[in-house]
């Protein structure tokens, strides 16, 4: 039973869609669709874009070889952002942009490291976010370092596209083998090279010696560093040294390393790179190409980035008229066209029922009167039936009318009611090049409105009980150009249901990173309340200050002047009228264009779950590229009922988070109550100066070769730049973030209360053991009653002083008595220590260990990651100082700053 469930979950996970909206497909060994796109912020070069053809055309012919034939790459984007100058070679873009590309060019944060690295986060198999390139890694000379830039284009899309994991490990570098030898962490172990430690180098000289074992870990010590021979004879693995000239393939289930501590390994249960890879969607029906003959070079397209063109298209059926939707809609698309949308966009709207209108055709966003006279027209009465269609095509008109190509275009696509036509314009959507974003208010808003977000690369939301559903929606919709200043940022979104003469405080901490053009918001239902704001210094803005909109839409708003006094602000309302529903938002944008904020997004794992799928919601806090560590991430869940599921995200690299302190946030959900649409909304808060921003290296990338060994020399490439330790976590200020993380669709679910009995335990990933004494100590991070929520019953422990054993036979082990043992709340660190019985210990011994979780429907977990335990006990230190090798260096040469060693 345990078994064939675990196969169910396993499958769920990864068959259903993703979230991110790739435009690449793969047809006929070709891989065609490709967005590489450079950010607004990098200066114009030319070389950058001919290196950019270089780098691809070169992967192109690598990635055959790795696949045995399998795939290539086709046709390929390279998106221009509209600070370059315009040139008739550049094309207009239709649903490429920056925010969905597959391969992003930026310069890093911080002034420090080039390392090309794929953004991911999933499980094994799952796509990643996209791949990051440096201007400085595609215009300067890497070769030494990382090998050529088509090498390692090909590392990082194996990451991106077929979630597959590094073999290395920069934080475990060394491990002790079966056969009692310390390997480097590396796939295969063909691999050859020398473990050395680096002494301080000083003009023309440095000083080398042999590893030293630690003599807690018996591992090597922490400066020590493996060096690996130039010349090498084996062909795996990219995804451990892509550098090396030998390397041209994947490692194989033949050649694969179970025993390294490698996130693959721990990701992926043991399996090869060319495994999970051949269980992906693309290679399920991509045979070998036949014959010897190489596949065409790739196809290029230069597309330039347009000003933005967005058209609002607007439901006012009759079936508006319920629940305060047009007023609620009115309210969003006020916000949205006076805080949201960046000025000198184009804008017009369409409001539609049976039939549509044009309201406004596009206007240029340059003043308060440009977007007032669009919100003169916002529809004031409901009525009559809903003609998605008409409503889409009027759009289209709209823009075309204004001399503007929908090509590139967004539409945003508000309605509550069906339409048993709308697919009859699904063809004209796509060919229009449009992105729609669509907006589904209440329950009975049409099924297919997904569809046409997903054809297109547009958004999907849902707002349903949650009165700000809609305006936090609105406010997602921001610039997809790649250029944060230009991108809203949302601080705070909250619903009050105020009884008469109740008052009611909050507060907004603005930290420096924002503060320009920023709006405090309220929203009523009945009558306007009492405002009073007061800044971090003691200003006071009363109700007078607020502007009142002319359409009776029940808002009221502050622009702050300048910008926002960085601290905590401070806001009052008081209800003189009968219990009435009272919203507050808050959104502002960065401070200046050198500032990067704060930012927080959002998503699900899949955009579709069937019952019983656990999704993940995954959250992301960062300044620029770094990860914000240590916030308070709240994910609110609401299905079309209005029933809401408050989750607690955690980066503690257990259960559904794949790294620790990576700035992702995550946690699975299974609580579902019913079909139907559910949407999703995080919080991000830093209080008390708990945050900090991390320098930490990135994940997921291609491997900076500290040197090679060459004829008995090493020959060392320049050092990497080094982080100071003040800088390696910086304390941030307090903040606030507030994301919409868009819709998604659940069907086949169960009563609620019923998922207890389904989902097992979360697999422990985290296991780690060794010796104290005659003892051995175990920690990890507990997993749930469900997954990983609630508290486990029982935990299962074995042992063996075979890896094999607990790998492919876990339930013949040695048990190891765990009466004593309490599972904890999820996300508690478990501490658990036992003697090795009936085994005999001496030195050299190893144990390995594994876990398994039952909770109260005697529902198993899935096997942990084995850890292994050594008995170490050092020798004696010889009384001679230890040794060390005097090194002469014959030249300063290669790339200015290498530095040739002979070994003497």
């Amino acid at each position: 039973m345990v078994l064939s469930l675990n196969v169910i979950l396993f499958l769920a996970l990864h068959v259903l869609t993703r979230v991110k909206s790739s435009m690449v497909n793969l047809t006929n060994n070709g891989y065609d669709g490709i967005v590489i796109a450079i950010n607004p912020s990098v200066p114009e070069d030319e070389k950058l874009i001919q290196n950019i053809k270089k780098m691809v055309t070169e992967a192109s012919t690598y990635l055959f070889h790795a696949t045995k034939r399998r795939v290539y790459f086709r046709n390929v984007s390279i998106l221009i952002p509209m600070t370059w100058k315009s040139k008739s070679e550049y094309l207009m873009p239709k649903q490429e942009s920056y925010e969905q590309a597959d391969v992003i060019v930026a310069n890093p944060y911080l002034k420090y490291g080039d390392d090309p690295y794929t953004l991911q986060y999933g499980q094994c198999g799952d796509k990643g976010q996209y791949i990051h390139f440096t201007p400085n890694f595609l215009l300067t000379n890497n070769l030494p370092i990382y090998g050529s830039r088509g090498r390692v284009f090909v590392h990082e899309w194996a990451h991106l596209r077929w979630g597959v994991f590094d073999e290395y490990n920069v934080d475990r570098p060394f491990y002790i083998s079966r056969r009692n030898t310390i390997e480097a962490t590396r796939c295969s172990t063909h691999i050859t090279g020398i473990n050395v430690v680096f002494k301080e180098c000083q003009g023309v000289s440095c000083i080398t010696r042999p590893c030293r074992r630690d003599s807690q870990t018996g591992l090597y010590e922490a400066k020590c560093t493996f060096i690996p021979e130039k010349s090498q004879s084996t062909r795996e693995s990219i995804m451990f040294m892509q550098s090396l000239d030998s390397v041209t393939e994947f490692c194989t289930a033949k050649t694969h390393n179970t025993e390294a501590p490698n996130l693959q390994n721990k990701m992926c249960n043991y399996r090869s790179t060319w495994d999970v890879i051949m269980d992906s969607d693309d290679f399920q029906n991509a045979s070998p190409m036949p014959g010897t003959n190489l596949p065409p070079h790739p196809t290029f397209s230069l597309l330039k980035s347009k000003q933005r063109v967005v058209c609002l298209v607007l439901d006012k059926s009759g079936s508006m008229d319920s629940d305060d939707r047009l007023l609620r809609m009115n309210q969003a698309a006020e916000l949205y066209l006076i805080q949201i949308i960046e000025k000198e966009s184009l804008v017009g709207m369409v409001t539609f029922d049976s039939s549509a209108e044009i309201q406004n055709n596009l206007t240029k966003i340059t003043d308060d009167n440009a977007y007032q006279n669009i919100i003169a027209k916002l529809p004031q009465f409901a009525g009559g039936g809903t003609s998605i269609c008409n409503g889409l095509k009027a759009g289209f008109q709209a823009i075309v009318y204004s001399n503007q190509s929908t090509s590139g275009s967004e539409i945003i696509l508000l309605t509550d009611g069906e339409d048993n036509q709308m697919s009859s314009c699904f063809e004209e959507a796509k060919a229009s090049g449009a992105i729609i974003h669509s907006i589904a208010l209440g329950p009975s808003a049409a099924k297919e409105l997904e569809t046409l977000s997903n054809m297109t690369g547009g958004l999907r939301f849902s707002a349903n009980k949650d009165i700000n559903g809609l305006i936090d929606a609105f406010s997602r919709i921001s610039s997809r150009s790649g250029s944060i200043t230009q991108q809203a940022i949302q601080l705070e979104s909250k619903a009050f249901n105020i009884s008469r003469r109740k008052w009611v405080n909050g507060t907004v901490p603005v930290d420096s990173t924002i503060g320009n053009d920023t709006f405090f918001v309220v929203t009523w239902t009945i009558q306007k309340p009492e405002i009073l704001l007061q800044d971090p210094k003691g200003k006071k803005y009363r109700t007078s200050d607020f502007k009142e909109d002319k359409l009776n839409i029940r808002s009221a708003r502050l622009q702050i002047p300048g910008i926002a006094e960085t601290g905590t602000w401070t806001y009052s309302l008081l209800n003189n009228a009968n219990s009435q529903m009272l919203t507050v938002t808050m959104t502002t944008r960065a401070r200046s264009p050198t500032t990067l904020p704060v930012i927080a997004t959002a998503h699900m794992s899949q955009n579709t779950a069937h019952y019983p799928s656990p999704m993940i919601v995954y959250a992301r806090v960062s300044q620029g590229f770094l990860p914000v560590l240590g916030v308070n991430v709240t994910a609110i869940i609401e299905n079309e009922d209005g029933h809401q599921v408050i989750l607690e995200l955690w980066d503690n690299g257990a259960g559904a988070d794949t790294v620790k302190n990576d700035g992702i946030y995550s946690r699975y959900f299974t609580d579902y109550h019913g079909n139907g649409r559910y949407s999703l909304k995080v919080f991000a808060q830093a209080r008390k100066s708990t945050a900090r921003l991390s320098s930490r290296q990135q994940q997921n990338k291609a491997l900076y070769i500290p040197g090679y060994v060459e004829n008995g020399k090493i020959i060392l490439n320049p050092p990497r730049p080094e982080i100071k330790d003040n800088t390696a976590e910086a304390e941030v200020e307090d903040f606030s973030r507030l994301t919409s993380g868009g819709s998604f669709t659940v069907t086949g679910a169960l009563t609620p209360g019923n998922q207890n009995h389904v989902f097992p335990p979360g697999k422990i990933t985290d296991l780690q053991a060794k010796f104290k004494e005659d003892h051995i100590q175990l920690s990890w991070t507990a997993p749930g009653n469900v997954l990983d929520k609630g508290k486990a019953n029982s935990y299962i422990i074995r042992i063996s002083k075979c890896f094999l054993d607990l790998q492919e036979d876990f339930d013949n082990a040695t048990l190891v008595n765990t009466s004593s043992l309490t599972p904890k709340e999820a996300g508690s660190i478990e501490n658990f220590e036992f003697k090795p019985e009936p085994f005999t210990t001496e030195n050299g011994t190893k144990f390995y260990v594994a876990i398994q979780a039952i909770n109260e429907a005697n529902l198993t977990s899935e096997v942990s990651n084995i850890a292994q335990a050594s008995k170490f006990i050092p020798p004696q230190e010889p009384s001679a100082p230890g040794l060390g090798t005097k090194i002469s260096a014959i030249s300063l040469v290669i790339f200015g700053l290498a530095v040739i060693l002979s070994i003497l």
